[in-house]
C-alpha cells in the first residue's frame, strides 16, 4: 500500500524518537536513503517536490506560419477560414512538417486565434464606440416660428 512521505516521515521520527535508532538503522528499516531520514528530523513537514522545467512545444519551428495563417483568416469569410486539418496540410505541403498531432495543433490555434482577433483589433480600437458631444442646452435647437390666427366668434 502507497503511504504518504507525511507518514513517512511521522513514522522515522517516531522511531528515532521511542527506540534511539541511528540515521543509519533508520534509513535501513524504512527503505530510504540517509538523505532522507535526515530531512525527516530535520523537519516534520517533508520538502516540496520539485515541479520539471517546462518542455520545448514540438510546434515551435512552424507556429510562426500557423500565426500566418490566422492573420489570413480575419479577413476570410467563414467558410473559407483555417481548418486545424487544413492547417497540417499546408504545414506538410509547404514546410515538410508532420511531427505534430492535431490535437497538439488544436490547442494552440484554439489558444492562439483569439489572441490574434485582439492584437488585430488593437490597432482599430479608437475607431469601436461614440464621439462625446458637449453641447450647451438651446445652443443647436430648431424652431419654426408661424403666424397663427384664432377666430373665437
Amino acid at each position: 500500500m502507497h503511504r504518504s512521505r507525511e507518514w513517512l516521515f511521522e513514522r522515522i521520527r517516531r522511531a528515532h524518537r521511542e527506540q534511539g535508532l541511528s540515521g543509519r538503522e533508520l534509513a535501513a528499516r524504512f527503505k530510504v536513503s540517509r538523505n532522507t531520514v535526515r530531512k525527516a528530523l530535520e523537519s516534520p513537514v517533508p520538502p516540496k517536490r520539485k515541479s520539471p522545467p517546462p518542455r520545448k512545444s514540438v510546434l515551435e519551428p512552424v507556429k510562426g506560419f500557423i500565426d500566418a495563417m490566422l492573420r489570413e483568416d480575419l479577413d476570410a469569410p467563414a467558410k473559407q477560414k483555417h481548418t486545424i486539418p487544413r492547417i497540417m496540410e499546408r504545414l506538410a505541403a509547404e514546410h515538410d512538417f508532420e511531427l505534430a498531432r492535431q490535437t497538439t495543433v488544436w490547442e494552440y490555434v484554439s489558444k492562439r486565434r483569439p489572441q490574434i482577433r485582439a492584437e488585430a483589433l488593437e490597432g482599430r480600437r479608437h475607431l469601436d464606440g461614440m464621439v462625446p458631444q458637449a453641447k450647451r442646452p438651446g445652443e443647436e435647437a430648431e424652431v419654426d416660428f408661424a403666424d397663427f390666427w384664432l377666430d373665437l366668434a
